[in-house]
């Protein structure tokens, strides 16, 4: 099951369990985001695509982290005109990780299951 959603001007193919980052919102660390842009819904019942967003379907992300990207520099000049101009920029980002999609919540993660090495059988006595 997949849907695709629009937030800040981008669309972004999600699933349950997926983590993302997005653009900025403003939210905690911790709460519950639910996006109702839903462009397109894959499910059991086949491929749902709305004009433009699906009616009554949402999907559900809890807000792991807000941060800020990395540094990018721009430099602007204007040769043999002494024009030099130096900026910097930081794009403010929320990372968020998909709980639910039209309702359905994300299926709880098993730990993977490790068998205790069984001892190895003893050697049959050499006769």
């Amino acid at each position: 099951m997949y849907a695709v959603i629009e937030t800040g001007g981008k669309q972004y193919k999600v699933q349950n369990g997926d983590v993302i980052t997005i653009e900025k919102l403003g939210v905690e660390v911790g709460e519950t985001v639910e996006f109702d842009k839903v462009l397109v819904l894959s499910d059991d019942q086949g491929l749902q695509v709305g004009k433009p967003y699906i009616d009554g379907v949402t999907v559900g992300a809890e807000v792991v982290e807000n941060g800020r990207g990395k540094k990018i520099v721009i430099f602007k000049y204007k040769n043999k005109k002494d024009y030099r101009k130096k900026q910097g920029h930081r794009q403010p980002f929320t990372t968020v990780e998909i709980k639910t999609i039209g309702g359905v919540s994300a299926p709880a993660k098993e730990e993977p299951v490790t068998e205790t090495a069984e001892e190895a059988p003893a050697e049959a006595d050499a006769e």
